[in-house]
């Protein structure tokens, strides 16, 4: 039986047993040294004299007090707090708890390397992460190495990171029948929420800044839409009860989102129709209470099955405005911007869409060149 405190034991053909730490392998792993004798005592002096010797000079390799990289992540992630957004700062805080210090946060830093890098990502695709996701936590980790070799105190390996490609999706996106019966839906016994929608359809908001719409940024008098806020439901990393997740209201998701998005006269007259005269109440309710994104998607959900609609989310509704947008020439420029999108490049590549007809129209220029 082995004694308290001590790593010492009594092995089934009678000898004595002591443990000690001998080394740490570049992974974190401890290579243990064993020490044998007849009796407690005999074991026990040897292993002192064993960790005597180690303390006297001979090397413990790469552990000598290093930290390992756990210490940099949590240094790291202590760092941005306070410097990030409250929801980014959970997201850094989820990946480096669910992925990156389970199974890297045990190394020394010596240790990362391309191939310890490369097998974590395929590890992380096995899992059933999404290429997006992965290149999220890849993206993280980089972030933290960079941050690690600066404050390493000597030599810090080189690490090539290579990211798993995105399969390019095509988006879902109403087509004209499609969006006509969407409409007729929502406008039948319209309430507060269909309106919602309704106005997302007409103007392209995301679904959290639809949330945070508040009827003191809607101006009938100068037919505009001010957006400066989103709402997100994020995991509480205070959170000491039942509920383990929070709803926050703040600013989106950077500069360029933050815009002034001009109304058509349709999108007026529904305004008219629907404002409660109360400046703090909630576009999606008409009170000061406001409806949560995962709300809004269940409604959404409710009335595309209704209407005979497969494979809407609330996205659908952004895809389609930008898609009709382009469909009428809407330069894209003004496109981006009312998109809130940071760049042209962003609106061309993942919002717009070219119908079947839109391309055989284009086609169809071929003949004045004569082709």
């Amino acid at each position: 039986m082995a004694r308290k405190g001590e790593n010492i034991f009594r092995r089934k053909d009678g000898r004595w047993e002591a443990r000690y730490i001998k080394s740490y392998e570049l992974s974190g792993k401890i290579r243990y040294g064993f020490c044998y004798g007849k009796t407690y005592k005999e074991a026990k002096d040897k292993v002192a004299r064993c960790k005597a010797a180690l303390l006297a000079g001979a090397p413990i390799p790469v552990a000598n007090n290093r930290h390992r990289f756990a210490y940099f992540c949590e240094e790291w992630l202590r760092l941005e707090n306070g410097k990030v957004k409250e929801s980014t700062y959970i997201k850094y805080d989820t990946i480096l708890n669910n992925h990156i210090l389970p199974k890297l946060g045990g190394c020394f830093p010596q240790g990362i390397t391309s191939q310890l890098v490369e097998g974590f990502k395929r590890e992380l695709l096995e899992e059933g992460l999404s290429a997006k996701t992965v290149r999220d936590i890849l993206t993280v980790l980089h972030t933290i190495l960079k941050y690690t070799a600066a404050r390493f105190p000597g030599p810090f390996p080189t690490v090539e990171i290579t990211y798993p490609k995105e399969p390019k999706k095509e988006a879902r996106v109403l087509d004209i029948d499609e969006q006509r019966r969407l409409i007729a839906y929502l406008q039948r016994d319209m309430d507060a929420c269909k309106f919602g929608i309704l106005l997302a359809l007409l103007t392209g908001l995301r679904l959290g800044e639809l949330c945070a719409l508040r009827w003191e940024h809607v101006s009938l008098r100068n037919k505009t839409i001010h957006v400066d806020a989103t709402m997100q439901r994020l995991r509480d990393y205070e959170c000491t009860g039942n509920k383990k997740t929070k709803i926050i209201i703040g600013s989106p998701k950077s500069d360029t989102s933050i815009r002034t998005i001009p109304l058509t006269e349709r999108a007026v007259r529904l305004c008219r129709q629907f404002d409660p005269h109360r400046p703090a109440a909630f576009l999606l309710t008409g009170t000061e209470r406001f409806m949560e994104p995962r709300q809004v998607q269940k409604r959404l959900a409710k009335y595309t099955k209704e209407c005979g609609l497969e494979g809407v989310h609330f996205h659908t509704i952004r895809h389609t405005f930008a898609t009709r947008c382009v469909e009428a020439g809407v330069e894209i420029k003004s496109l981006s911007e009312i998109l809130g999108h940071a760049n042209t490049t962003i609106t061309l590549d993942r919002y717009v869409h070219s119908s079947m007809d839109m391309k055989r129209t284009n086609m169809e220029k071929l003949a004045k060149v004569g082709l």
